[in-house]
């Protein structure tokens, strides 16, 4: 007779493992865009600063940036959120595993 465990927390712990790739890869984003930011402003400090570039547009494009940058947050706490329920979940599955031992 073949007995195949499977253990009770194991789709909990596939849960959090997609959401922290889906973390990852999103922070990876994050610093690619951080680094071509830098980028850019250190060839803008080496040309002397932004010449011919409309202070209005710039204001724009830091609200922009700010509002993305909100979303952004957002996204990041409602991943955290669930982060913290799946591992939640899988210390009662744990506890719950560890009892009936």
């Amino acid at each position: 007779m073949a007995y195949t465990y499977e253990r009770p927390d194991q789709r909990a712990l596939d849960e959090l493992e997609t959401l922290v790739r889906a973390l990852l890869d999103e922070l990876a984003g994050w610093r690619r865009r951080s680094l071509k930011a830098e980028a850019e402003l250190a060839d803008l400090r080496a040309a002397g600063g932004p010449a011919g570039v409309d202070p209005s547009t710039l204001r724009k494009r830091v609200v922009e940036l700010e509002t993305e940058n909100q979303a952004l947050r957002q996204r990041t706490d409602a991943a955290r959120e669930r982060l913290r329920g799946i591992l939640s979940r899988i210390s009662f599955l744990e506890e719950q595993a560890g009892g009936a031992a």
